[in-house]
């Protein structure tokens, strides 16, 4: 083959490679406009946006309070656990389904525990708290216990719970099942409703209600944001209310 001819053959190959070492990037992960909207709300918008669209309460105990502190917002996974007898309790079984939850969960998803009567027993400690965050968990809210929550704190996990303790679930309860209807602090959550959380507490958005939801909490954090300087001009609450019709 002559210089002509090798130089012909060359070129497909050179373009081929430039094609492979200029391919595209992925495309960017849409978040759901939902989630990203109450990401922008407060808690306690959202509480009573709940309250006004369902006329049913969504936040959850005053009991519940943050182990580890930081916004949570995102579709709820479900776990629920209970007291049994030791035999019944082993490493595998004790967390069985709880893990199973976490290990299969999507990124900023949140993990909703519920211990029945077990404030004593920890549902999550450093090792499903790191297994969590490794699956880019937007957080865990427990109605139970937590332990190793200085791990927590250090893996950045926001961790909501009703309890902080040292005790382990091993030997004294056992994993029942997952991604079912579970009253969490006195609500109820389904696999995909939506939960707020921050330093006021914990909400419940129902799945099927949540624009209308999102909608009226936007509608509320803009009446307040109006009220604040009214408040200060005026220097009186009374006739800030009496205009606004809010507090």
């Amino acid at each position: 083959m002559n210089r002509r001819n090798v130089l012909f053959a060359t070129v497909p190959l050179m373009a081929a490679a430039a094609f492979v070492g200029c391919s595209a990037p992925p495309a960017p992960v849409v978040e759901d406009p939902l989630i990203a909207g109450f990401k922008k709300s407060t808690v306690a918008s959202v509480a009573d946006a709940v309250d006004q669209v369902t006329g049913a309460r969504g936040f959850m105990t005053h009991k519940m309070r943050p182990a580890v502190a930081g916004k949570i917002v995102g579709r709820a996974r479900t776990s629920i656990v209970q007291a049994t007898t030791p035999d019944k309790a082993t490493p595998p079984l004790a967390v069985k389904h709880s893990v199973e939850m976490i290990d299969s969960s999507k990124p900023g998803e949140v993990g909703v525990i519920v211990m029945v009567d077990g404030a004593d027993v920890a549902a999550i400690g450093g090792l499903m708290g790191t297994a969590a965050k490794a699956r880019e968990m937007a957080g865990i809210v427990i109605d139970g216990g937590v332990r190793d929550v200085a791990e927590l704190r250090g893996l950045g996990l926001p961790v909501y719970s009703t309890s902080i303790t040292p005790a382990t679930a091993v030997s004294r309860w056992a994993s029942v099942a997952k991604d079912v209807e579970v009253e969490c602090g006195g609500v109820k959550v389904r696999p995909g409703d939506i939960i707020v959380a921050g330093e006021d507490g914990v909400v419940v958005v129902p799945q099927e209600r949540a624009a209308e939801v999102l909608k009226k909490s936007e509608e509320i954090d803009a009446r307040e944001t109006k009220m604040v300087p009214f408040i200060k001009q005026h220097k009186s609450l009374t006739k800030v209310i009496e205009l606004f019709n809010r507090i």
